[in-house]
């Protein structure tokens, strides 16, 4: 067992399927986002969790603001027990907010804390935590608190890649939770797929983030009564065309399923289009690239794909004019190398 140590994990925005991924069974794909959220761990005689979230610190005695931490907490010493290891107490310090001027970014802060605070515990332990393992803990911690997610946002931060997942019956794994123990059920099969993908066509990932906080829990409930089987059968079919596009490195087809899959999301509810959402698809409108929101929309952050340096510094312009905010921008994929002879 080491004495400190030191961890980081990502921010996650949605490509397709978002909404749609909530039904079990169904898929989306997420792209990692490397703005990280920080936590520094190290040997105490007593239990210390801080985060820059809170101006107090607390124990693992009940604390609204810290109950998530604290769950993670208990999941992970849990855990421990499994490996017959006795856990220990520790200091730990979370910093890294993912917002600004008190705005969140929408990037998955809530996913990022958990998998953080599971990462940070395995590394004092100096446990060699797996990508799946790590997500089956992640969202063991979550389900047990009630959430309706789709632990699309845990895959990736888990994953810290572009990934497609499919969801997995979360209700029946809660139900499983009740009568089997956590060594026992992790070594279930949840029926989730998680797979890296890796795209052969390069091109500039851009997040807009409209400084425009979106309530996700409260949109999610009211969009989710809207969602069809009209609905479900599309994006699948977009999320797959885009995946199969991105391997294939076949441009024209990711800008199709990247359009198709945003007018599933207008059709579904106008809420999730804001006008600066609006406006930050509609810039990429005659350029050589691909714009829509991402996630829960209503706010937060929205992404494009461009082909090419021009457009993308376009993009950007028109978007900075109307007030959307350059995020990150990563040169992501790689050419297909030319056929000699």
């Amino acid at each position: 067992m080491k004495t400190r140590a030191s961890v980081q994990t990502c921010g996650k925005l949605y490509l397709a399927g978002e909404y749609a991924v909530l039904t079990a069974g169904q898929p989306a794909i997420i792209k990692a986002v490397p703005i990280y959220m920080t936590g520094k761990i190290q040997t105490a005689s007593a239990y210390r969790l801080a985060s820059d979230m809170f101006e107090h610190s607390a124990s693992l005695e009940p604390d609204s603001d810290y109950a998530l931490i604290q769950e993670t907490v208990a999941a992970m010493n849990a855990y421990l027990l499994t490996l017959s290891c006795e856990p220990r107490p520790f200091s730990l310090a979370i910093s890294g907010k993912m917002e600004r001027e008190g705005r969140k970014f929408g990037i998955g802060s809530s996913g990022s804390v958990v998998v953080l605070t599971l990462k940070a515990m395995a590394a004092l332990y100096e446990l060699d935590l797996a990508p799946e393992r790590l997500f089956k803990l992640a969202s063991y911690v979550l389900l047990k608190r009630g959430d309706n997610g789709s632990m699309g946002d845990l895959a990736c931060i888990a994953y810290e890649d572009l990934i497609y997942y499919r969801s997995f019956d979360r209700a029946a794994v809660s139900r499983r939770m009740e009568s089997l123990e956590l060594q026992q059920l992790l070594a279930e099969d949840w029926g989730f797929e998680i797979r890296r993908i890796k795209p052969r066509l390069s091109m500039d990932f851009l997040v807009g983030w409209t400084k425009q906080p979106a309530i996700s829990k409260d949109l999610v409930n009211q969009v989710k009564s809207a969602i069809s089987e009209s609905f479900l059968t599309g994006s699948r079919a977009q999320v797959d065309a885009l995946e199969q596009a991105l391997l294939a490195g076949d441009k024209a087809a990711v800008q199709s399923s990247l359009e198709q899959a945003s007018q599933l999301l207008e059709a579904l509810s106008p809420a999730i289009y804001t006008d600066k959402l609006k406006v930050l698809k509609e810039a990429a409108s005659g350029l050589n690239c691909v714009a829509k929101s991402s996630g829960a929309g209503g706010g937060d952050c929205g992404i494009a794909l461009s082909f090419d340096t021009a457009s993308s510094d376009q993009l950007i312009r028109a978007w900075q004019a109307a007030g959307i905010e350059l995020l990150y921008r990563e040169r992501m994929g790689r050419d297909e190398p030319k056929s000699q002879g």
